[in-house]
């Protein structure tokens, strides 16, 4: 392996994915002892093209693999035959995947079937509830049971690896979110004029799209919103609408119109990482804003009643809320009206990383073929 230079494929098809694996992806590229290539699903297109640019990434290979209202059976039988052709005709000495995703979980399965070494990004993330996350949950067991090299972000998650069976390949890094956040707010500043931001006014950012939040639970989370609206007159609140029409065909008919609610198009990473530095509150279920915020010294509360990401809360900058209405106003009222609770959480440490995690997970893979 010393006399070649080793080829690595990295597989992401998401936003999520493709802004915690292009900075690991320019890293890779800028050392002459790998042959780096970039494959991209597209399981989430547009989103996925915008970060894509950000970072000035062409990839090697698009599987163009989105279609409309796709089910999970489409998706997964695509990605697994799809990456077969490209592993087949590349030949990888390793495949890096990341997190939680289908794209992860199958390429992963595909890499495995294929008797090629694999790398993953994110590893030893769990709630120990196959149904929750779904499919996600499912998705890290399959890829960190099949992988060679497990880039943990935290202690924890080493941990998790090792009570599993698997005692070695485990590498702590930090997260990789962390290198591509401070990478943006340092080099790719932007103004927010097309919000319309009200200056005197403390900014709630709100992000909600998970599937298990879907119907009723994404329902009461609007409700929340609704009476926060009417309680506080010094806030304001920001909605980035994801794209699928289950999260848009129940938000618009309940906070549409209603003033100092702001409902607009999904943003691009650049101004969200601009706008997130900008709010005073973060509301969300997203994995990656619980890793990002806390290094922005922004209270977080996350609306699913369990998380993979425990260690957040454990240092005290994120709490648990779930979906329940009265939860919801209760925890964001008194962070409006406790001086001092908004002030622990805001300077709470981040356990996700110091920005470093491309280069120790750059100095893993050497370690390991060399």
């Amino acid at each position: 392996m010393n006399s070649k230079k080793i080829k690595i494929a990295l597989v992401f098809g998401t936003r999520p994915e493709a802004i915690k694996m292009c900075p690991l992806v320019k890293k890779l590229k800028n050392n002459d002892k790998f042959e780096v290539l970039t494959i991209v699903t597209a399981q989430h297109r547009q989103m996925l093209d915008s970060v894509l640019e950000l970072f000035e990434i062409k990839p090697d290979y698009d599987l163009n693999l989105m279609r409309p209202n796709q089910n999970l059976w489409d998706l997964s039988s695509d990605i697994l035959l799809k990456t077969k052709q490209v592993f087949e005709k590349e030949n990888p000495d390793l495949v890096l995947v990341h997190g939680d995703t289908t794209t992860a979980g199958i390429s992963a399965l595909s890499a495995f079937y294929s008797r090629i070494k694999i790398g993953h990004v994110e590893a030893g993330l769990r709630t120990f509830d196959k149904d929750y996350p779904f499919p996600e949950e499912i998705n890290r067991v399959i890829v960190d049971s099949v992988s060679d090299l497990m880039f943990c972000p935290t202690d924890k998650a080493c941990e998790n690896i090792k009570k599993s069976g698997i005692q070695k390949g485990i590498y702590k890094t930090g997260n990789t979110v962390i290198d591509a956040l401070l990478y943006v707010i340092k080099n790719k500043k932007t103004d927010l004029d097309f919000i319309n931001l009200n200056p005197d006014l403390k900014t709630i950012l709100l992000t909600s799209h998970r599937r298990e939040n879907f119907g009723k639970p994404l329902e009461n989370i609007c409700f929340a919103i609704k009476e926060l609206i009417e309680k506080n007159k010094d806030i304001q609140i920001v909605y980035p609408l994801h794209l699928n029409p289950n999260v848009r065909n129940t938000v618009k008919p309940i906070l549409e119109n209603i003033e100092r609610v702001k409902l607009i198009e999904p943003l691009d990473y650049i101004p969200f990482c601009n706008l997130m530095k900008k709010s005073h509150i973060i509301l969300t279920d997203s994995g990656g804003v619980q890793e990002e915020a806390p290094t922005l010294g922004i209270p977080v509360l996350v609306l699913r009643d369990e998380t993979e990401r425990p260690e957040a809360i454990e240092y005290g900058g994120v709490k648990l809320v779930g979906t329940n209405k009265e939860k919801i106003v209760s925890t964001v009222q008194n962070l409006l009206d406790n001086k001092n609770e908004y002030e622990k959480m805001s300077k709470a440490i981040n356990p996700y990383g110091d920005g470093f995690a491309c280069d120790y997970i750059e100095k893993a893979i050497l370690e390991y073929f060399n």
